[in-house]
């Protein structure tokens, strides 16, 4: 089964800060589990998460789907579908 991952990295870190992993099958149930901060870091910069479960939940998605970066903040989030 696919899972989405969210993972949030500060300052250029290799190793993410906070990662969340959720089956794609309970996602739209569970897409109340995201942190906070990469919730209001992607709505900050235009990432409709509606749109992103949509595709996550598409048969045959993989990949990454979105990746957002906040040079002032120092924060990059990226969503995937593994």
């Amino acid at each position: 089964m696919a899972t989405l991952k969210v993972r949030v990295f500060k300052n250029g870190e290799e190793q993410p800060l906070t990662t969340v992993t959720i089956p794609t099958g309970v996602l739209k149930v569970a897409a109340k589990l995201i942190p906070k901060q990469a919730y209001d870091t992607l709505r900050e910069q235009g990432v409709d998460l509606d749109e992103v479960i949509r595709l996550a939940t598409t048969p045959g998605q993989s990949g990454t789907l979105v990746e957002v970066e906040d040079h002032k903040k120092g924060e990059r989030v990226v969503v995937s579908v593994e």
